[in-house]
């Protein structure tokens, strides 16, 4: 899906990392949330509350989640996050993400 309708959007930015990373959070209906964001390159590590997909939309990273080896993720792809966890995220050019909360 590359739009989303009948959505709220919060206008104050989420930023992480000096500003390396960045997103907006974007609310749906039914109560639902996701982050549409950016990160620049960099490595970061992140937790995690709620089980988590994230969709890279443009750009190139590696992701080692908890437990895991380090994985090479390229724009559309995505990977998991397990809910009450980390990742570590190594970003080698401007990535463009959607982050979507399952839980």
């Amino acid at each position: 899906m590359s739009q989303f309708t009948n959505v709220a959007i919060t206008k104050e930015a989420n930023i992480y990392f000096d500003g390396n990373v960045t997103s907006r959070s974007v609310h749906f209906a039914d109560g639902t949330k996701k982050t549409l964001g950016i990160m620049l390159p960099g490595e970061y590590e992140f937790n995690t509350g709620a089980k988590e997909l994230m969709e890279i939309m443009s750009g190139d990273l590696e992701i080692q989640l908890v437990g895991e080896e380090w994985r090479k993720i390229s724009a559309g792809e995505s990977f998991e996050v397990p809910a009450n966890s980390s990742f570590k995220l190594k970003i080698y050019k401007i990535t463009d993400y959607c982050c979507s909360f399952l839980g």
